[in-house]
């Protein structure tokens, strides 16, 4: 198949770009291998932001007396629900971009994406099948990866990546965060 562009990565520059080449009226695929919305709004930004919020109103609560407001009962945080919460807007907001995908005629190409020369790209689907497409411009738009640290591999279990720490099951005693990119620091 013969596009006139092909972006690899559905992430906020990927999606943006692939709508913008899409108005100038260009044939459009985007390639991705996993969420459509990228790390940002799957797994950081978005749904860090949501959990934030959720913090947000849980100290207002704990701090009601101080706008004149009673409560019957001392507020709880309820962590699966609010990590459900997260999930929910996250995914609604990856609905959203599929959405605007749609609207814009711009084709999603579900693999992983690989630059083969200059004007090709390798599609490998989930059933590792490779297809090849072409397109006149390229963009590779695959955002930014998180880093083990030497023989500290995640096992997902005392060494989380922030993919678990999204989803935890209940609230660890303590942690340590390495990093102090976006998603760390949220």
């Amino acid at each position: 198949m013969k596009y006139d562009v092909i972006v690899i990565g559905s992430g906020p520059g990927g999606y943006v770009a692939a709508i913008r080449a899409s108005q100038l009226g260009k044939k459009v695929a985007v390639v991705e291998k996993a969420e459509i919305g990228g790390i940002c709004l799957n797994w950081g930004c978005i749904p860090t932001k949501a959990l934030l919020k959720s913090a947000q109103v849980f100290n207002y609560m704990k701090h009601a007396a101080d706008y004149g407001i009673t409560l019957e009962s001392e507020p709880k945080p309820d962590l699966e629900n609010i990590v459900q919460r997260s999930r929910t807007v996250a995914d609604g907001m990856s609905k959203g971009v599929q959405f605007l995908l749609k609207k814009n005629k711009i084709e999603l190409i579900n693999g992983f994406g690989k630059l083969v020369s200059g004007k090709k790209v390798s599609v490998t689907d989930a059933d590792k099948k490779e297809t090849i497409y072409e397109a006149e411009h390229i963009i590779l738009a695959t955002g930014a990866r998180s880093r083990e640290l030497p023989n500290l591999p995640i096992d997902g279990k005392k060494i989380i990546g922030y993919r678990e720490a999204m989803v935890l099951p209940k609230m660890p005693k303590s942690m340590v965060v390495v990093g102090s990119g976006a998603i760390g620091s949220e």
